[in-house]
Order: C-alpha cells, then structure tokens, then sequence
C-alpha cells in the first residue's frame, strides 16, 4: 500500500565525539532517497532539516557528558517533527548519529500514546545504547537513547519521556557490543534480546516473527531504529563505532523484506552515517537500498550496480 513518505533530516553527530554525522542527512538525499521512494509509488515530502534551538539550560551531574544543549536541543526538535509527521503520514528520520532517537522515539511514543495503541521498537544496531547520562563513561549520549525509552533515571535534562515503553515491547536485534554496565542493567530488565549469537544460531527469520507476532497480537505501532553498525563494517564502512561480526547486505536486505510484508513499521530512523568514512557512497546508497525493501522493492526488482 502507498505511503506517504516524510523525510526530516537530523544533522547531528553531537551524541559522540567523530564529526560528520551531521552530513548524513544531505548523503541521504543525494543517494536518491526521495526518487527511489516515488518510484515505489509512495509519496514523498522532504520536510528538510529540522530547526534546533540549543538546551542553554541543560545540565548533567557526570562531567564526562558533552554537547548535552545540542543533544537535548535536536530531541525536543525532533519529538515534535515526528508526532506532528505521523499525523499525515510515515516519517523517515535521515540522521545524524542514534542520539536523534531520544526524540524521535518520544515523539512517536507520545503518538501512538494519543493513539490509545502501544508503542513498539525494533533497535537494529551493533549496540544497546542502555547507558543513562549518569553510567556512560565516554559521555556519548549516543550510547542512551534505549535507557530513555524505558524510562530509566537519569534524563532530567531531557524531561520525562512521555510515555516510556515497555521493555518487553523493545527487540534489540543484531547487537555484539556491550559495555559491562549496559549489560548489569539489560539483566534486570526485560527486553527482548537477539544478538548475534541468537541470529547465528536460530537464523535472522524466526526471531523477527516473534517479535513482530507480539507487535500484532498487542494492536501496536512499530518503530524501527536502522544503525548504520547493524551492518558488517566490510559492506558498511561509513560509520564510526565499526564492530566486526554484523549482518551482510543480504540479511539486511532480508529483516527489511520481513517488515514490509508485516505491514507493522510506521516510522523509521536512519542512523550514524558519516558520508567523511564512505567510499564513493557506497554506504549511503546500500542504507537507500535498505528503505526501497522496508518500503516494497521485490528481490528481482533491485538494480545491479557495481562500485569499482
């Protein structure tokens, strides 16, 4: 079915410490996502860039957090552009590294709240991102957007999340990297888990059904949050937090291909793309394939494309 496409760019890469995220937004578009989704027959309406007006305010107790007036600044902006964007059709957040999930999260949270329905997420990343602004010792407010989402302590800067996911309705799906605190915390709390290890051993297929089984059963609207990590470093490389071990093109391709046929996704985040770490746009261009499958493309529709 068509859809209403809205993009709405969000040049960040305040959440860590390696510039060029914030040129993700403009990769996005110069890698023909607004084309490829009218040639799917979707509309499409390029809301540009989000205006972010600076937290001054904005305070941490960890010393080590940086860049929180930006972070909290991009948040506020963006958990308005998504809620308001959900009114009239499917919002596609072109970022911008995963801090921009603190808001565009909270915006289709309070959505699907006004809603009366459920708010579910589907995390694809190398990385939880289950720190507060008061464990992370790196002071990346990239690595906290999950720990927001539940409602965990420690986001006074950012005002309560207006209405906290349950965590058994968060799937964190592809992750292989997790700092010692994130995983003491990810135990007392009941998100489900699917790292590599499950996806090696039980396939990408059946544990994506499951969740998206619970996301039907429940009558819920379902985010998916796309990190550029989720992918192996070798097909992706424009990405500064690099893990070995993630999913190959295909595999991708395949979750994407799954949650078009679910009909349940609606509304997305494109993250941590630095276009400065790509190879003639190779990655902007496989995170453009990526949307095409999510949004219809058929395996025998895909071009060829060679980038020698």
């Amino acid at each position: 079915m068509a859809k209403t496409c809205i993009l709405i760019g969000a040049p960040i890469d305040a959440g860590q410490r390696r510039p060029g995220c914030l040129m993700g937004p403009a990769a996005y578009r110069v890698a023909g996502l607004a084309q490829t989704l009218c040639d799917l027959g979707h509309g499409v309406q390029d809301r540009g860039d989000v205006e972010v007006t600076l937290a001054l305010d904005a305070t941490c107790a960890n010393p080590a957090v940086h860049s929180l007036p930006e972070v909290v600044g991009m948040a506020n902006a963006l958990r308005e552009a998504t809620d308001a964007a959900l009114e009239t059709g499917f919002p596609i957040i072109m970022g911008g590294d995963h801090s921009l999930a603190l808001g565009s999260v909270a915006g289709a949270a309070k959505h699907a709240a006004d809603k009366g329905k459920p708010l579910f997420l589907l995390w694809l990343d190398a990385h939880s991102d289950f720190h507060t602004p008061l464990t992370t010792t790196s002071g990346n407010l990239h690595g906290t957007p999950v720990a927001y989402i539940i409602g965990r302590d420690g986001f006074d800067a950012f005002g309560a999340f207006p209405a906290p996911v349950p965590p058994e309705n968060i799937c964190l799906f592809g992750i292989r990297s997790v700092d010692p605190a994130e995983h003491a915390a990810l135990l007392i709390h009941d998100l489900e888990i699917n790292d590599m290890r499950v996806l090696d051993e039980y396939g990408i297929v059946k544990p994506l059904r499951d969740f998206l089984d619970k996301v039907v059963a429940a009558g819920g609207m379902l985010h998916v949050s796309l990190d550029v990590d989720f992918l192996d470093p070798s097909v992706a490389p424009a990405v500064g937090t690099t893990v070995p071990g993630g999913t190959t093109i295909r595999e991708a391709h395949l979750v994407m291909e799954l949650l078009h046929e679910s009909g349940l996704v609606t509304s997305l985040d494109l993250v941590e793309l630095n276009p400065f770490l790509d190879e003639r746009g190779r990655t902007a261009r496989l995170m453009v394939d990526l949307v095409a499958s999510l949004m219809g493309r058929k395996v025998f529709d895909r071009p060829t494309r060679s980038f020698g």
